[in-house]
């Protein structure tokens, strides 16, 4: 049985944190807090390690996993353009509950499923997440869950789901503190999810998945007439991006 580090303990969270960048490095899984769910991690650089990632949630290279980040920087490297509508959401949510889906940097070395060139991004405001990913750089991360089981909101929920798949369990208590489940569904603490790929050639933003940033919020930061008009759920499924399969509904990556 795999180990659960409490990070409320000094010497726990420093052996806990030693051994979760020493799993990341060998291509390991790490579940680790967030502000929103607990996630399940993997080097975005490492192939085998995604894969290992997706077979461990039993989903599949059309549900890519959302990339979090340390920081604005890394979101410049990352993304082929940050568009001034992207910029002015991200000075105002993040580090936050709000993913960006952009197109990504196409000389970037990494296999994280089928995305068709997209990459879907966010920067946590938790504290052991921006620490763990100042350490190892950017990481693939999907909620610590089974696909179509709900989120696991603490390591020992996710540890009942996922077992001996994830090498380094972090454990800081019941996550989404803070923010107000507004999501999909009852109890929700999902991330928002908003697709910026068509801002490039004068299309809108579009929210592809509700969380906990709502679309009012939004809207006072970009202005309404940015949005895209909300459809109804058959239609979003239909304009469904690969990055946005891979965080959007029932087999969501949500943190």
């Amino acid at each position: 049985m795999t180990a659960i580090y409490d990070c409320s303990v000094d010497a726990q969270l420093l052996t806990g944190m030693r051994l979760a960048r020493g799993a990341i490095g060998r291509g390991e899984l790490v579940v680790l807090p967030t502000d929103t769910v607990y996630g399940l991690a993997a080097d975005a650089f490492a192939p085998a390690a995604v894969q290992r990632l997706l077979e461990a949630k039993g989903r599949g290279r059309t549900s890519p996993p959302p990339v979090l980040v340390p920081g604005i920087p890394t979101l410049d490297a990352l993304a082929a353009e940050v568009p001034d509508a992207v910029r002015e959401l991200v000075a105002a949510f993040w580090p936050g509950g709000l993913t960006l889906i952009l197109r990504a940097q196409p000389s970037l070395q990494w296999d994280l499923g089928e995305t068709r060139g997209t990459v879907a991004l966010r920067m946590p405001s938790h504290p052991i997440a921006l620490e763990l990913l100042s350490e190892t750089g950017p990481l693939a991360v999907s909620s610590a869950n089974l696909s179509g089981r709900p989120s696991a909101t603490t390591a020992a929920e996710a540890e009942a789901m996922l077992g001996d798949s994830v090498a380094v369990y972090l454990e800081a208590g019941p996550s989404g503190a803070g923010y107000e489940a507004v999501g999909e569904r009852p109890g929700d603490l999902s991330s928002t999810i908003v697709d910026a790929t068509a801002l490039a050639s004068g299309g809108p933003l579009r929210i592809a998945r509700a969380g906990v940033i709502t679309r009012e919020r939004i809207a006072e930061v970009v202005g309404e007439e940015l949005l895209a008009p909300i459809v109804d759920a058959d239609s979003a499924a239909d304009a469904s991006s690969p990055a946005e399969a891979g965080a959007d509904g029932t087999d969501a990556a949500r943190s």
